[in-house]
């Protein structure tokens, strides 16, 4: 099956990435929200990435009015995926939520439709079962900034089809990345790994064992990461992060992924990181400064 439509649900940070480089591919895509302005804002993301890929001489104008043609801001469940072939939910990582909406979007979506949810650590075998298709229900996976990265990490239930798997993995190829196959096992293989090192930095932290900058600083330059655990939880997104490990503690029973004091206390205050401006660096002025954790 050749995908010309798609669906994208949830226009947050993770949503509205993947909606750009589908568009990007050249799918008629739809993005849909429940919430008219985060709508607007997911809309407002895409709108200035590619106007900063145009300031820098990466892509053209020309490219960004192909790709805006493919995008639709679309404020109705049913018309979002009515005709789409591909599926993806980017909603928060909140089980109930979830199959909430994959018993919509299983009511309005064409039969022939394949449905993808983004989730980082939950069952996905849990999902499907609010579908009358688990077989068409697959795991993607994707990692902030979407546009930028390059892995895509497909997660498959014991139900799932093969033909559903290639479809996925044909989508991934179409949009630029690199796809990986894992069994469907609480935290998959990346979040589980990324967020106990997460974790981890931040008990140092709050153990004092050395600055934010300089944990951060230890893992680039003496493990060749891209990014430091701690700037990467605050890219990710501290409550992210901390349901992730909430998940994989009830998961396996295992207190080991609980999340350390002060990750909670950074959420309850408010402070999640490059998305409001404020978590374990401040990004008030664009690029991450040390911060007081008190």
């Amino acid at each position: 099956m050749s995908i010309r439509n798609v669906a994208v649900i949830g226009a947050g940070t993770m949503g509205a990435g993947i909606a750009q480089i589908c568009a990007q591919a050249g799918w008629n895509t739809s993005l849909y929200d429940a919430f008219p302005d985060g709508l607007q804002r997911g809309m407002e993301r895409i709108d200035a990435f590619w106007d900063k890929g145009i300031t820098r001489g990466k892509t053209s104008l020309e490219q960004k009015v192909e790709w805006q043609k493919n995008l639709h801001a679309v404020s109705d469940m049913a018309q979002a995926v009515g005709n789409a072939d591909l599926v993806i939910e980017a909603v928060p990582e909140l089980p109930e939520l979830k199959q909430k909406v994959f018993e919509e979007i299983d009511k309005y979506a064409p039969s022939h439709a394949v449905l993808g949810t983004n989730t980082s650590s939950l069952s996905i075998a849990d999902i499907a079962k609010a579908t009358t298709r688990p077989e068409q229900v697959i795991g993607m996976h994707f990692f902030n900034p979407v546009p930028i990265m390059k892995l895509l990490e497909l997660v498959r239930h014991d139900s799932t089809s093969e033909a559903t798997i290639d479809l996925a993995q044909s989508a991934g190829e179409a949009m630029g990345k690199t796809t990986i196959l894992v069994k469907d096992i609480p935290g998959f293989a990346t979040s589980r790994l990324g967020v106990v090192l997460g974790n981890e930095a931040i008990r140092m932290l709050a153990d004092g064992v050395a600055s934010a900058k300089d944990i951060d600083t230890a893992m680039v330059l003496g493990y060749k990461h891209p990014m430091g655990p701690l700037a990467l939880t605050d890219l990710v997104g501290l409550d992210v992060r901390r349901d992730i490990l909430r998940n994989l503690q009830a998961s396996f029973d295992d207190d080991a992924y609980a999340p350390h004091p002060l990750l909670d206390r950074l959420v309850e205050q408010g402070r999640l990181g490059k998305k409001s401006g404020k978590g374990i660096y401040d990004w008030s002025k664009g690029s991450p400064e040390e911060t007081s954790m008190d």
